[in-house]
């Protein structure tokens, strides 16, 4: 891997802590805006460069949300750079520790995962001599604190990274908005921020993002949600259902009691998955509540005899999927269900045309012009109404579409 050449905030980025820096004597360092603007990179090799700068023998720590995303965002694009440069790098994965040794010198770079409050467990009782937290603003509080305070090494540092949030994050009140008080230097990064991206990609992400999302990561800025969800889904974007063959089926489910019961058809042709038919149950309107059994029936009258491969279901739906398993009929897994990260993942799959809603789902039509934000909150949520196709629809997309974040595996085997 070769360089060109790095913008004037990647070499800040490089250099904020060398001896003869006018931030030397920062405590921390942040990177926030625009998603690939380069900050990630260029802050996993500096990171590594000043605790050989700095230290030997000692313990640092990599947090990402996961430590899948974290080996896949930023220690495996490091690790080629380190090797150029004469770095000597062994990842020990049953510790979650890179071992790093340059002249003679050696260093331990552990790997964590913050993804809820639970894990700031995990990291208790390490002692550290500097943390970097990427994709800080996903991350618990509770966890990023827990990480700063393992750092007990005299002249130990903290380094941030992240794209943008609502403006009453607890991340962007506490370190962006008091980064001179709190003595970290603070770098806001856009596309044009990195060398490698080219203009043609540059306007890939203008037209992927739209709204909100447009806004914090394009645009790099941290703001309130507001207005629909999905404000390009207009009449115009539903299709027909397409001719032809598809290669593969799944269904999405959101289950209710009192609330909707919706449930989606999914079939794949030639790469894209088109939502076909849905089930659509509201007991409130129609003053009967339907058994687990009862929508077990509506679900086969859905599927129609098709062969399918997956169904993902409301992680709540406990009794529903126990319905399913015992059927024997369908494999059944538990979907992901990270609300607005879902959002984020279904919106760049209708844009890019991953995922296509054909014009006989009217329900699911109908929600896509009434799920809106709700900005009387302080956190990123939208309203608990008419969002139960749009939450099927986020299972589906988080968990069928998108890669994995964790392995499992699922058999539906018939109870005898």
């Amino acid at each position: 891997m070769q360089f060109r050449s790095f913008s004037k905030k990647q070499l800040q980025v490089l250099s904020w802590w060398y001896r003869g820096s006018p931030y030397a004597g920062h405590t921390a360092v942040i990177c926030d805006g625009a998603v690939r603007s380069g900050k990630t990179l260029c802050m996993g090799i500096s990171f590594i460069l000043w605790a050989f700068y700095q230290f030997q023998d000692q313990s640092f720590a990599f947090c990402g949300k996961t430590i899948r995303s974290l080996k896949r965002n930023l220690i495996t694009p490091v690790l080629p750079v380190l090797k150029e440069l004469g770095f000597q790098c062994r990842m020990h994965h049953t510790e979650n520790c890179l071992r790093v040794i340059f002249q003679g010198r050696i260093n331990r770079f552990y790997l964590f995962g913050g993804k809820d409050e639970g894990a700031a467990a995990m990291i208790q009782g390490m002692s550290l001599a500097g943390v970097m937290l990427d994709e800080a603003a996903l991350m618990p509080r509770s966890f990023v604190e827990q990480a700063l305070a393992r750092c007990s090494a005299e002249d130990a540092k903290f380094w941030f990274n992240c794209n943008p949030e609502h403006p009453q994050h607890w991340f962007y009140q506490e370190w962006i908005l008091k980064a001179e008080q709190k003595q970290a230097l603070y770098l806001h990064f856009t596309m044009e921020d990195n060398p490698s991206l080219s203009p043609k990609v540059r306007r890939r992400y203008h037209d992927l993002y739209s709204g909100t999302f447009y806004e914090r990561f394009v645009l790099g800025k941290w703001v309130s949600v507001q207005g629909l969800v999905y404000p390009f889904m207009t009449r115009e974007k539903f299709c027909r259902t397409p001719k032809g063959a598809f290669e593969e089926y799944a269904v999405s489910c959101d289950y209710g009691t009192v609330n909707p019961t919706s449930m989606g058809l999914w079939g794949r042709q030639n790469g894209v998955w088109y939502r076909l038919e849905e089930y659509y149950y509201h007991a409130r309107l129609t003053g009967i509540s339907r058994t687990d059994e009862e929508h077990y029936a509506g679900l086969v009258q859905l599927i129609g005899g098709r062969p399918v491969s997956k169904i993902v279901a409301d992680p709540s739906a406990a009794s529903f999927m126990e319905v399913i398993r015992r059927h024997g009929a369908y494999p059944v897994m538990p979907a992901k269900n990270d609300v607005v990260d879902g959002i984020r993942k279904v919106s760049v799959a209708l844009k890019q045309g991953d995922i296509c809603i054909c014009d006989s789902c009217t329900d699911t039509i109908r929600e896509f012009g009434l799920y809106r934000w709700d900005d009387s909150l302080h956190r990123d949520m939208p309203v608990k109404e008419n969002d139960h196709a749009m939450d099927d629809i986020r299972y589906f997309v988080s968990t069928v579409l998108t890669e994995q974040e964790d392995d499992f595996f699922v058999i539906a085997a018939r109870r005898r």
